[in-house]
């Protein structure tokens, strides 16, 4: 046995055991959401034009794009009368690799029509308990921490969180400028410590694709899931007002336009069926990030069979 096969040998040999485990997790998934009468879906991973993110780049082929998020598409199909819809799909972003990041991912996405965030929050946590107790995980303890999981999860909006955590309020944050890196710096280390955590009413610059709530409209019907300090879920009730859509596309091509990253052609298509988009919500979770509080390790690396650096 060569030197370069028994080192590559070992390297996946050694994650059998997260690789099991992360099998039986997205059997799991799957059967929650077939029971519930969710419809399987699968949309193309290269697309022309993804949703212009003022943080999120996508990665080019050719002249398209591979998806950041299959979100478009599974949009597209909820205004075309599909009402309870999932996927599990590889998604791609440009320059993220680190210990929690990789530039290909799988991501886990959900819509619901008829459904608001609040909605959806109930569903993701009876998802996920559901799927953490088929692969025999009543409880996780992560980084040496229990972590309780009985429901109800808790509840905090951004304001509260960063009254609590932050060393500026949320006010002085956007003014300033450095909502993400108060957040990351301050707030998400300690969210869902004890008990997870779902983290709510963004504030509404800082929701691209989500509904402005009507008694309150400084902020986003948005939320995030926080297990143990780490973001695993994006969710939000969708915007469905198609001009306001495009304005919002508009602005957050121009933040990407002042930092030279690529201008995506705008998807005329999706802003066409959003005009026929009934009230629904959707919601993002990471698989990846997911099976790292399973596996108990701080390292994505750990719970994939391949890493770009192993190719």
């Amino acid at each position: 046995m060569n030197a370069p096969y028994q080192d590559d040998h070992f390297y996946l040999a050694r994650k059998s055991q997260a690789l099991q485990m992360r099998a039986r997790l997205i059997q799991s998934i799957r059967s929650f959401f077939i029971q519930q009468d969710f419809l399987e879906v699968e949309t193309p991973v290269r697309i022309p034009s993804p949703a212009p993110e003022e943080h999120i780049e996508a990665i080019a082929s050719g002249s398209w794009f591979l998806q950041t998020s299959p979100e478009l598409c599974m949009k597209r199909l909820l205004a075309a009368g599909y009402p309870r819809i999932f996927q599990i799909c590889k998604c791609f972003r440009a320059d993220e690799r680190g210990e929690k990041h990789l530039p290909e991912f799988t991501m886990l996405e959900w819509y619901v029509v008829q459904f608001d965030y609040r909605a959806l929050m109930d569903q993701c946590e009876a998802m996920l308990l559901a799927a953490f107790r088929s692969v025999g995980y009543p409880d996780i303890t992560w980084q040496n921490k229990k972590i309780n999981l009985v429901a109800p999860w808790e509840r905090i909006t951004v304001a509260d969180a960063f009254a609590r955590y932050s060393p500026v309020n949320l006010t002085e944050t956007l003014n300033r400028n450095n909502f993400d890196e108060i957040l990351v710096q301050y707030v998400e280390p300690r969210l869902g410590i004890n008990h997870p955590t779902f983290l709510y009413d963004y504030p509404a610059e800082m929701a691209a694709l989500a509904r402005i709530k009507k008694s309150d409209p400084s902020v986003a019907e948005r939320f995030e899931l926080y297990i143990g300090g780490l973001e695993l879920a994006n969710g939000f009730s969708e915007l469905t007002d198609a001009a306001e859509q495009r304005q919002r596309f508009e602005k957050a091509s121009g933040t990407r336009a002042a930092k030279n990253w690529q201008c995506y052609p705008v998807s005329e298509k999706f802003l066409t069926a959003l005009e026929h988009l009934p009230p629904s919500a959707g919601i993002a979770l990471g698989i990846d990030r997911t099976m790292m509080l399973l596996a108990d390790t701080m390292q994505i690396d750990d719970i994939t069979a391949f890493t770009p650096e192993a190719l």
